[in-house]
């Protein structure tokens, strides 16, 4: 009778083997290298029965948290560093450096033009954004698309407060113009818990972590030929950049939202002064033939 490694490993072959006639080599690649990762984990750490049946139950409470506005699946993988993982290598070196989606992307932004505001609640803070997207070569792009999304000087998404704040809040489909440049009026986002009501917030309470992120605004970037960018600005100088709750934070995304006094660029930019300002540049990589894959 073979003892318990050598019956583990073999376990482990026929499984390996078992996606062998996977017809896609890249799905077979990826099916087959999980198994083996997966089970050199239990193999390492041994896992009881009820150990094993709580992390079952676990991710079923994960997907049953997930619903048209909630993506706890996106939340797991961005607390787990995850998500900022499969970001980090998959950039090519040639744009402005990606983060994570989040999981708040989950309705279509509203269609706006340059200098139209996100903002649907009147803030006290005002504050414009400026961007240039640009090939990685530094050619401006025109007619990129620019989606962004942020929460309220509050720290909630609009699908966070349905009662409170109206559809579409805090986001903004923007195409850029012959220049790549592209501008909008909103409020400096605050930094925020992410949700910890589900079991992603047991998993932080558990571990003792905090739920917080640093301001930012949230960017999908796409123009043909190039490879879509997802990335944020986070606000300068405020709390949590060093230990952002989904390890997002890069040194080169942390933006200056300087204030400005100067009531002629007040009333170009069709905001009162003071007000905040930041000017940023995004550059997006061409799509090469890996991205076909």
């Amino acid at each position: 009778m073979p003892g318990t490694n050598e019956a583990a490993q073999a376990i482990t072959a026929a499984a390996v083997d078992s996606f062998r006639d996977t017809p896609d080599p890249r799905l077979r690649e990826l099916l087959q290298g999980l198994v083996r990762h997966l089970h050199g984990y239990v193999r390492e750490l041994r896992p009881t029965i009820p150990e094993w049946e709580y992390a079952v139950d676990y991710l079923t409470a994960v997907g049953q948290k997930c619903d048209p506005t909630r993506q706890e699946f996106i939340l797991l993988s961005d607390v787990l560093g995850v998500s900022m993982l499969v970001e980090t290598l998959n950039e090519q070196g040639g744009g402005t450096e990606s983060t994570v989606l989040g999981p708040f992307h989950m309705v279509e932004s509203p269609q706006r033009a340059s200098g139209d505001s996100i903002d649907l609640l009147g803030g006290d803070k005002p504050c414009v954004v400026s961007v240039r997207v640009t090939s990685a070569d530094g050619t401006p792009l025109t007619g990129a698309s620019v989606d962004v999304w942020q929460c309220t000087e509050d720290g909630f998404y609009d699908v966070q407060q349905p009662d409170v704040q109206p559809p579409g809040n805090g986001r903004g489909l923007f195409p850029t113009d012959d220049e790549g440049r592209v501008w909008f009026r909103t409020v400096i986002p605050s930094h925020y818990p992410i949700p910890t009501d589900g079991p992603v917030g047991v998993l932080l309470d558990a571990s003792e972590r905090h739920p917080y992120r640093p301001a930012h605004i949230h960017f999908i970037v796409e123009a043909d030929g190039h490879r879509p960018l997802t990335t944020h600005i986070f606000v300068a100088d405020g709390p949590y950049l060093d230990s952002d709750a989904v390890f997002a934070v890069k040194e080169s995304l942390v933006v200056d939202f300087a204030q400005v006094d100067d009531e002629d660029k007040a009333r170009q930019y069709r905001v009162t002064a003071p007000f905040r300002l930041a000017e940023i540049d995004i550059a997006i990589e061409p799509e090469t033939p890996k991205d076909a894959r």
